[in-house]
């Protein structure tokens, strides 16, 4: 594999970023509405409420990406995490991760928080590799995502 780089999101990248978890979403379960809202505007829904897209790029391509999105407690979640089918297992969630991480402590977050689901056990195990930590049923919130059944965060 040539080099595959973490960027900060570009507008040429708004349609892989949809793609790419469209993608994923709609093998496992079914693309809802707070999907639509966020992948298809991830500049008014992510970046200018204080978030962050990731886009891994390999040449010209977006092989990967992810969110964090701005928290009230000024952490952030990690949201929308998706990888090409045709790059999984070259690396590329941990750099999507990474990334995630050094950018939160970089502004002085106190957490990051996300939600998954207990079918995706590739992704739970990359957070789970990380330090991320199941919440306890009476601190998870009600999730937008009907798919959701883990909750989880990672103390910075």
């Amino acid at each position: 594999m040539t080099l595959m780089e973490i960027i900060d999101f570009e507008p040429r990248f708004a349609g892989a970023f949809f793609a790419l978890n469209e993608a994923w979403v709609s093998r496992h379960f079914v693309m809802e509405a707070r999907d639509r809202e966020v992948l298809g505007d991830p500049q008014g829904a992510i970046i200018d409420k204080g978030g962050f897209v990731f886009i891994a790029i390999h040449g010209d391509d977006a092989v990967g990406c992810c969110a964090l999105m701005s928290m009230a407690d000024s952490g952030f979640e990690i949201a929308k995490m998706a990888v090409s089918d045709r790059f999984k297992g070259k690396g590329i969630g941990k750099a999507l991760m990474a990334a995630c991480i050094a950018r939160a402590r970089s502004v002085g977050a106190p957490r990051l928080y996300l939600e998954s689901g207990s079918i995706l056990t590739p992704a739970l195990t990359l957070y789970r590799s990380f330090g991320f930590q199941d919440l306890p049923s009476e601190r998870r919130p009600v999730s937008p995502y009907a798919r959701a059944d883990v909750w989880m965060e990672l103390m910075l």
